[in-house]
């Protein structure tokens, strides 16, 4: 495997995009465009303040589109943007291992666990 070096502006990308929220909001919106208090019920751990951050950084990077869709009262829709489309396949890739491989990094977790206590 080619070893790919990136620069500050690239590992902070890369930070921004595998913090605790994003990948899981990216998810989201893969599915279809949300409000936010939408996803707040999907994603019932993030606090509002967290959610803010979270859609204002992809935001930010061209993941994700805010969208304005009335006035009068305010109605605002999250949705994934063509350049954050391009996340998706290996978003999935991504998650579905996680999900396959959950139970194998948790026994090497605790075997790891286990070995640090001296047990």
């Amino acid at each position: 495997m080619t070893q790919i070096e990136l620069d500050d502006t690239g590992r902070e990308l890369l930070d921004q995009l595998f913090d605790k929220w994003s990948l899981l909001v990216l998810d989201a919106l893969c599915d279809r465009p949300r409000r936010f208090n939408e996803l707040r019920q999907h994603l019932p751990a993030v606090t509002p303040k967290s959610l803010t951050a979270c859609l204002r950084r992809l935001e930010r990077n061209g993941v994700v589109e805010r969208v304005i869709l009335s006035t009068e009262p305010v109605a605002i829709e999250y949705r994934i943007s063509l350049l954050g489309r391009t996340l998706q396949a290996p978003l999935q890739t991504l998650l579905r291992w996680v999900g396959d491989q959950l139970g194998t990094v948790e026994a090497s977790r605790s075997r790891y666990d286990q070995r640090r206590a001296g047990g």
